[in-house]
């Protein structure tokens, strides 16, 4: 009987996992460059005397998506999708180096050329300095140029762009890093300016998941009414007896 019950339990723990991992990607169709989270089912032993038969049902995320989103054209010069597996290099709040394939750049006050969260983009030499009032294009290879108010346009820096050899891993603050530490740039990646990835989450295909995962809780949830009533059974037909 408790066979049911460890199965029902673990199995609805994992399918309300499942359910946070699919409405966290939900909520981020619509975020630019999100890679959606995976999510898989694991069996794990249960470990002590007498539980060598009892398995848990764990929910894992080994990982992300890398289907490319949809690239839409926005005109703006400071936007940028990277192409193929290319990814953009940004500090992360911490101070480590991080990738991101949200490429909608902005400059701060003081010329910085920052993310739209406001994360510092950096560059081959480190963090991309653009003179004020200066218009700002980006090259597929990166290349960062600023025009002047007398019409002269100078390189004022190259966007770190990198191409990771293996799939990176998701930070908490939603940024990806290598296992291995900072990647080197790769002169051979190239983006497209003028234009935005979108995210890789089908908001359809989602919602579906959602609605499989709510079904398959509410039959974990009558699993355990079930051996809850075979116990008062059971309880009952030994006190006849």
């Amino acid at each position: 009987m408790d066979r049911m019950i460890y199965l029902s339990m673990s199995g609805a723990k994992a399918t309300m996992q499942r359910q946070d991992v699919l409405a966290n990607n939900l909520a981020n169709a619509s975020t630019v460059g999100f890679r959606a989270e995976l999510h898989a089912f694991r069996s794990v032993p249960v470990e002590g005397s007498g539980a060598s038969t009892r398995v848990y049902a764990l929910e894992s995320t080994p990982g992300y998506s890398d289907a490319p989103g949809v690239v839409s054209n926005t005109g703006r010069p400071m936007d940028v999708a990277m192409r193929g597996n290319a990814w953009l290099a940004v500090q992360g709040l911490d101070g480590t180096e991080a990738y991101t394939r949200g490429g909608s750049l902005e400059t701060t006050a003081d010329g910085t050329v920052v993310t739209h969260s406001g994360l510092t983009v950096l560059g081959d030499g480190g963090p991309i300095q653009v003179p004020a009032n200066s218009e700002v294009s980006i090259a597929a290879d990166g290349t960062v140029s600023a025009r002047g108010a007398n019409g002269r346009s100078a390189t004022v820096g190259r966007l770190k762009l990198v191409t990771p050899e293996a799939p990176l891993e998701r930070g908490t603050d939603g940024l990806f890093r290598a296992t291995e530490g900072d990647l080197p740039a790769d002169a051979t990646a190239r983006l497209q300016d003028g234009a935005l990835e979108g995210s890789n989450v089908s908001p359809v295909e989602t919602m579906v998941a959602m609605i499989s995962a709510a079904r398959q809780f509410e039959a974990q949830m009558r699993m355990l009414q079930t051996a809850e009533n075979n116990e008062k059974t059971a309880a009952q037909l030994l006190s006849m007896s």
